[in-house]
């Protein structure tokens, strides 16, 4: 037992230590040696975008063909990928191996101590270390399991390139992120997800590119379209049903929908309980401390979605190669959908996958309702587990109110973590809920994309433009006080 207990005491001790020998070895941007301007983090960050957008366009050298069925196409704007080109993997590495830091730390199953700037350092490099395991190993499982054609016939070579391509453009994901973390506004992993999202609203809004359908040659893009089918069809009635409501192609009430989605979290995300708090220190100095009502913010729709994408993808492989067994068929049976789409049809994959349209909510109404239930349970638990993983519980706050001479006003200092607890765990599980109803909202909607996606980007640029708020205010030597 004593000897079970050390050895376990060890590996929590000892964990950073043995990523030691791979830091000089890792990639890494140098950090700055003085204050970085607001005007370099602005070109840094611009740099960062043009640099995901450019790789997000060049094709992988050597697919046979990325016209199959995407399993993950669902996910990709949260992935921030784009299907057969360099930015295949996305950051899905970089934000899997965050979550699993933070997690492991978060357990006390390895121990950190972020005022030692060895343990910082060697944290860093061991988040980084398993974003490039995860980046390798997801590059080899996507190339011989066919995501790119059947690997016997592109040949040894070409596998070969493609594994290459895909690890150095993941090393270059989490290059970005450690630049823009040093250098930029913000974090890598939330701007190229709002990017890719707005990127994606913006092309289906004005792609000029056509598409001959039954109806006549229309243009992809709805906006365009729109003026397209009111200047060249005769029937102006038909041509405005056309507009909002065609089917294949992005249409008008599907971009207002994204809109009023939109409006509606960005209500949400200003609703908040505002607690007077008053220093300890400083007699009459009063301020205030906001808790949100989407108090976990994005990170736990984040963990939903990457667990549900992961399982997805693996009952995906799964049942590509062995579509017979029990087990396989129980956990997900996969089909090819009109759209060229792989989607469940039956198993558990398929009561946690969003309804392809809006007509599958009225042929599987049972489905449908355990999605919502799903949905809505797991994503109030995840926010409210959040906050305990995330270190801002009662606890937490309290106890940094307490480091900065503050206390809430009319509450006694040792009864702040019993105050805060009436607020934050409730507040942290109905933030869950309204997340969980926003994203159920945008599957009756029938937005371009996800609800999660929109959920994401919206609070995303939300916080950008706050950060670049106190920025601006910073470089002209003012203060912005929460």
């Amino acid at each position: 037992m004593d000897c079970k207990l050390k050895t376990s005491i060890n590996i929590k001790d000892n964990f950073l230590s043995l990523v030691r020998p791979f830091v000089s070895l890792l990639p890494e941007i140098k950090s700055p040696g003085r204050t970085v301007t607001f005007q370099e983090k602005f070109v840094w960050t611009s740099v960062a975008v043009l640099i995901y957008l450019v790789s997000s366009q060049v094709p992988l050298f050597g697919i046979m063909s990325s016209a199959s069925a995407d399993p993950l196409y669902w996910i990709r704007m949260m992935m921030a990928s784009n299907k057969g080109t360099l930015m295949d993997l996305g950051i899905s590495p970089v934000v899997t191996s965050s979550m699993l830091m933070q997690m492991l730390v978060s357990s006390s199953l390895i121990k950190v101590n972020f005022q030692v700037p060895e343990d910082k350092i060697l944290y860093d490099s061991a988040g980084k270390l398993i974003a490039l395991i995860m980046t390798i190993g997801t590059a080899v499982v996507q190339v011989i399991s066919g995501f790119y054609g059947d690997p016997k016939a592109m040949g040894t070579t070409a596998c070969v390139l493609l594994v290459l391509q895909l690890i150095f453009s993941g090393i270059i994901i989490i290059l970005l992120d450690e630049l823009l973390s040093k250098y930029g506004i913000g974090s890598g992993v939330n701007l190229f997800i709002a990017t890719n999202v707005c990127e994606n609203i913006l092309w289906k809004a004005f792609s000029p590119k056509v598409y001959s359908t039954p109806r006549g040659v229309e243009f992809e893009g709805c906006v365009i379209a729109m003026f397209h089918l009111l200047i060249t069809r005769k029937n102006k009635f038909s041509a405005l049903y056309q507009i909002f409501f065609r089917k294949n192609l992005p249409n008008m009430a599907s971009l207002s929908s994204t809109f009023l989605l939109f409006a509606i979290i960005i209500y949400l995300q200003g609703i908040r309980m505002e607690l007077c708090t008053e220093s300890t220190k400083v007699k009459g100095h009063t301020s205030r401390y906001p808790i949100k009502l989407l108090y976990s913010s994005t990170m736990p729709i984040i963990v939903q979605s990457y667990i549900i994408s992961h399982l997805s993808t693996v009952s995906s492989l799964l049942y590509s190669k062995f579509p017979d067994f029990f087990l396989i068929r129980l956990l997900g049976v996969w089909k090819t959908n009109d759209f060229g789409r792989s989607v469940p049809v039956s198993g558990v994959c398929y009561l946690i996958y969003p309804p392809d349209n809006i007509m599958d909510i009225f042929r599987n109404p049972f489905s449908f309702t355990t999605y919502c239930v799903i949905t809505l349970l797991s994503s109030a638990y995840l926010s409210r587990a959040w906050v305990d993983i995330s270190e801002s519980n009662q606890f937490d706050v309290a106890r940094q109110l307490k480091n900065n001479k503050m206390t809430i006003k009319g509450v006694r200092e040792q009864n702040m973590p019993n105050y805060l607890a009436k607020i934050i765990p409730p507040a942290a599980f109905m933030g869950g809920l309204f997340t969980g109803l926003v994203c159920l909202l945008a599957s009756l909607l029938e937005t371009i994309g996800s609800g999660t996606n929109y959920f994401l980007a919206a609070s995303i640029i939300g916080q950008y433009f706050e950060a670049f708020a106190k920025e601006n205010l910073k470089s002209r030597g003012l203060y912005f006080v929460e």
